[in-house]
């Protein structure tokens, strides 16, 4: 029974995860990708990813993000895949050293429209979202995980 109990545990915890307050709400299931191929302007969006950069303009600041799946609390997993690449906008300065290449970060907005970029030799078509919030997820710290096994004794 105990051992029950220990291996429940953990599934019970994850049915317990919501997202930050900020990141709640009802958004649209397009993934990014999706959004440029059918224009979907005018949905609302939670889409997350890794930092490629940040550009700070006079009034507001744009990332550039490869998009990655969300979790139940709205952080992008830890994929080796891209679900596309967007440009969030929102107003304000937005620090790059900060909000550093490689970090974690979900953006909840609207699609505002769209613009080709170049990557490497590239043209890229972006979705462009007007950012309402920008989520900067604490780093994750790798970690080993070494398991010795417990006798079981009957």
């Amino acid at each position: 029974m105990k051992r029950l109990l220990i291996l429940a545990l953990p599934l019970l915890l994850i049915g317990c995860v919501t997202a930050p307050k900020p990141l709640q709400g009802q958004f649209s299931t397009l993934l990014p990708d999706e959004a440029v191929t059918r224009q979907a302007a005018g949905e609302r969006v939670r889409w997350g990813g890794r930092v490629v950069k940040v550009e700070p303009q006079a009034a507001r600041s744009c990332f550039e993000v490869v998009g990655a799946p969300l979790d139940a609390a709205g952080q992008p997993r830890k994929v080796d895949r891209s679900e596309g690449r967007f440009i969030a906008c929102r107003t304000g300065f937005y620090d790059p050293e900060v909000f550093q290449a490689g970090r974690e970060i979900t953006i909840a907005g609207t699609i505002e429209g769209f613009e080709t970029r170049k990557v490497g030799d590239f043209d890229y078509r972006y979705a462009r979202v007007a950012a309402e919030v920008v989520y900067l997820w604490p780093e994750r710290k790798d970690v080993d995980v070494i398991v010795h096994p417990v006798p079981i004794y009957w």
